[in-house]
């Protein structure tokens, strides 16, 4: 991500932060919101050497080194798999362990990395404009990791700042969250929304069946409009709820067991919405099949739980998928 392509909502509120003091923020929100997108504004525009009160120029020798993931005053916390996932390198001992494949990226930060970094925040600033660590997901910090951060927040170097981004605060220690000032996260209105994601390269219909698809969360939406081959595409996203209506398994043709679990989560969410009387979230109301049994969505619902917390296991894909799809259509043509 440019620092000069920061999306209008993101901007706004990384401008409101930085007319405020404090040594370490908190933003917290659901997921898609650009957790991460503001917290690197933030860190960006804290080290950046002519900063104006919109944020980080740009342009100067600090921006560029945090756009090539090189700045020496930046210490980047995160689970390997996210750090290579956003193209953040991993320390050298790390990087050979997985090279070697004497393991996997870690899902997890790990203590070693944290570690590295206590020992970062002890340093003297290499540019003189201090220094920050972004901490993101800071949900996927374990009780060691979490209470080896919290000593230095307690008592932080003078020219350190920190900021954590989470989809699931409540998972913090509530020693992390007390050291931390808070940001909710703004939702986007849905035009300004659906401008950015057009910006991204969507057209139109893709953008708003994508952002339907997200619940309205733009950072979700595009992840979602670039998954690649296979997997939710707008049209299969608006055949969907009929496709599992009838038990057809082409309906989730190519998609992997998380994106299904997720969808389906999406589907029962929104026609159990639609028989109490509220409206849909994820899909239009037309696209939705009249289910007559609030016992079985009900039902429907605990299995997808109990499916999500085990979807990355080894299973057979395509045995699963076909589960997963006979479940629906028994749970959306059953009857009182």
């Amino acid at each position: 991500m440019s620092l000069l392509e920061v999306a209008p909502w993101i901007a706004a509120q990384s401008q409101a932060l930085l007319a405020q003091n404090g040594h370490a923020w908190l933003l917290v929100g659901p997921s898609g919101l650009g957790q991460y997108r503001l917290a690197l504004a933030l860190v960006s525009a804290w080290l950046c050497e002519r900063p104006t009160e919109q944020g980080a120029c740009g342009y100067c020798g600090s921006c560029h080194a945090v756009e090539v993931r090189t700045h020496a005053d930046l210490c980047v916390l995160m689970p390997e798999t996210v750090s290579l996932y956003l193209g953040w390198p991993l320390s050298e001992k790390a990087q050979g362990e997985i090279d070697a494949k004497t393991r996997k990226p870690s899902k997890e930060i790990r203590i070693d990395a944290m570690r590295d970094a206590v020992e970062f925040s002890q340093r003297t600033s290499a540019r003189g404009r201090g220094k920050a660590v972004l901490v993101f997901p800071a949900e996927r910090m374990n009780h060691v990791t979490a209470n080896a951060l919290l000593k230095t927040l307690e008592e932080p170097p003078g020219d350190v700042k920190f900021v954590l981004a989470s989809d699931a605060a409540h998972q913090l220690l509530p020693t992390i969250r007390s050291r931390c000032l808070a940001h909710s996260m703004v939702w986007p209105a849905p035009d300004v929304a659906l401008a950015w994601l057009q910006q991204q390269g969507l057209d139109a219909s893709q953008a708003a069946v994508m952002l339907r698809a997200s619940g309205g969360r733009p950072d979700d939406a595009l992840l979602l409009a670039q998954a690649g081959p296979g997997g939710p595409t707008p049209a299969s996203w608006i055949k969907l709820p009929q496709a599992m209506a009838r038990g057809d398994v082409s309906g989730l043709k190519d998609w992997t067991p998380t994106q299904a679990v997720n969808a389906l989560q999406k589907l029962c969410h929104d026609l159990l919405a639609v028989k109490v009387g509220a409206a849909p979230r994820f899909f239009d109301a037309a696209e939705l099949p009249s289910v007559s049994s609030l016992d079985s969505l009900t039902v429907w619902a605990k299995a997808l739980a109990t499916a999500a917390r085990t979807v990355e296991h080894p299973f057979n894909s395509g045995l699963m998928l076909e589960a997963l799809v006979s479940q629906a259509q028994n749970a959306l043509n059953a009857k009182n």
